[in-house]
């Protein structure tokens, strides 16, 4: 599904991931550690096509990414702090979202929030929303045109116990219809629960340990 090679990405002076190689199958869950700043969400940039890299190939389902394609394709994705327009509900910012693609009907837009455990039907408005609420409707975003590649940076951030606990079975339940999943996180637990391979990112160097 993805191959990623010897790709590395400078800000200026400072490279923030040098020379990685990575293999990603279809169909797993690959998780990615470090602390903060350690490259993780430029990693995932950089494979969905919101950044190029400075050197080396990002290549996704056989189409290279930054020069085939802007953007890899079939991706759903959610990095950093979901943005929402603040005065309308999730059901209205969602289906703002899928109108851009025109490839899925209303109906399916409410699938996709009710599998993350919230009311499509909910009138409440974003700008109300907790910040669990709204990492919940980010989720639903990424996965609402049924994707094949899931690119996920800190997905659990913000759910309390009970919410992580529904995320990590819808995941799963993803990889088992064949999805393709990257997922960032902090929390070792879930990495160890969730992922079929797992690597770590230390000032810019990535090293499978798992």
């Amino acid at each position: 599904m993805i191959i990623l090679k010897n790709v590395s990405k400078t800000f200026q002076d400072k490279t923030v991931l040098q020379k990685t190689d990575l293999t990603v199958e279809s169909g797993t869950i690959t998780g990615f550690i470090g602390r903060n700043g350690s490259g993780k969400t430029v990693l995932l940039k950089l494979i969905c096509g919101l950044m190029l890299p400075t050197t080396g190939t990002v290549t996704v389902d056989g189409v290279q990414v930054g020069r085939d394609r802007d953007f890899a394709p079939d991706a759903g994705v959610l990095i950093e702090t979901p943005s929402f327009i603040h005065y309308e509900s999730g059901l209205r910012n969602l289906r703002a979202l899928a109108a851009i693609r025109r490839k899925i009907s209303v109906e399916q837009v409410k699938d996709a929030i009710c599998l993350v455990g919230l009311d499509p039907e909910d009138k409440k408005r974003v700008g109300k929303y907790s910040l669990g609420m709204r990492q919940r409707l980010g989720i639903a975003q990424a996965i609402m045109e049924d994707p094949s590649l899931i690119i996920l940076d800190e997905p659990m951030n913000g759910l309390d116990k009970e919410g992580v606990e529904e995320m990590r079975v819808l995941f799963s339940n993803l990889r088992g219809e064949g999805k393709t999943i990257l997922l960032a996180s902090h929390s070792a637990e879930d990495v160890d629960l969730l992922c079929d391979a797992v690597y770590e990112l230390d000032n810019g160097a990535m090293e499978r340990v798992r």
